[in-house]
């Protein structure tokens, strides 16, 4: 459970500080770990903001209401499980982004 405190940091930063804290991690850590999470959870925070961004433009056409729903509650699930797994000594994946960032 090496660097479980930076990891369990970025995963809960998505509440608080969700573009500034996995860069400034990504910056100072040595760690490859670390580092693919903090850039993961970076790409999984903008790639969430866009989907909510297009899911709240589509709810003039009412689609997008059921968009927002499913989107909001990932913003807040996926960071809790990724707490979870740190906390544990497991490795997390961000779902849609996980595989872009190796």
């Amino acid at each position: 459970m090496q660097n479980t405190g930076l990891k369990v940091l970025v995963h809960a930063s998505a509440f608080f500080a969700p573009f500034l804290v996995p860069f400034i991690v990504f910056l100072i850590t040595d760690d490859h770990e670390v580092k693919k999470l903090s850039i993961q959870a970076l790409l999984f925070q903008v790639a969430m903001g866009i989907l909510l961004f297009i899911s709240s433009l589509l709810t003039v056409i009412i689609i997008g209401i059921p968009m927002l729903i499913v989107f909001g509650i990932m913003t807040v699930i996926v960071p809790i499980l990724g707490i979870i797994r740190a906390l544990n000594g497991d490795r997390f994946d961000y779902p849609i982004v996980g595989s872009w960032y190796q």
